[in-house]
């Protein structure tokens, strides 16, 4: 289980660096609303646990971040509308993050970036001069480098997400998602991403694969 007192924690301590000394509202209702959308009853793999971990691994990899609050704030909205059954998740989520952050007194060009980052979770493909994309992405995909038995309960949640798609459908599909990671040149791009997690997530990229086609 989540906890949820230090995600609170976490959200007020993100947005208080991000809006600055000019302060802001009670960043209490903000998390509630934010908690409250990750904890949807369609959400099986989107959830708190998956919120914390992102976060987690931003803390990790934050000395190459440039900007590690509005990182972490775009960790908190960029799965923060998610319907599996939709294609225009991150799309909505940056315009909540839009519509939200202002109003909670983070300034016009900070607000600009978490959306930018947000979307960026579309391709998980920052460019090479982008270090708070990349912080991102690597934190989102760290996932993909977990130990066998923390892989295996991430692919099982994520068939749970999408239920409603036949089985011959979603192995299909989730094959050529597959197949495209990896034939990327790098799942990961901070140093620390390619250094500790990229070996393990094309393996365990690999044996996924070969359980869906096999």
């Amino acid at each position: 289980m989540a906890d949820l007192d230090a995600l609170r924690i976490r959200w007020t301590r993100a947005l208080e660096g991000a809006r600055g000394p000019g302060g802001g509202p009670d960043p209490l209702p903000y998390a509630e609303r934010l908690l409250a959308r990750w904890q949807e009853p369609q959400r099986h793999y989107h959830t708190l646990t998956h919120l914390t971990a992102v976060l987690d691994h931003v803390d990790v990899l934050v000395d190459h971040a440039g900007d590690p609050d509005v990182v972490r704030l775009a960790a908190w909205f960029h799965d923060a509308v998610y319907l599996p059954d939709r294609s225009e998740n991150e799309e909505r989520s940056a315009r909540l993050a839009e519509r939200a952050l202002p109003e909670a007194g983070v300034p016009a060009d900070r607000t600009a970036e978490v959306a930018r980052l947000v979307r960026l979770t579309v391709t998980h493909d920052p460019a090479d001069d982008d270090p708070d994309g990349q912080v991102l992405c690597d934190a989102d995909l760290a996932i993909l480098a977990a130990p066998p038995s923390a892989y295996a309960a991430y692919t099982a949640a994520v068939r749970e997400e999408y239920h409603f798609v036949p089985s011959d459908a979603f192995r299909s599909g989730r094959a050529a998602v597959l197949r495209q990671l990896l034939e990327l040149p790098r799942l990961f791009r901070t140093p620390y991403g390619r250094r500790t997690w990229e070996p393990t997530a094309r393996d365990n990229l690999t044996a996924e694969l070969e359980l869906l086609t096999g």
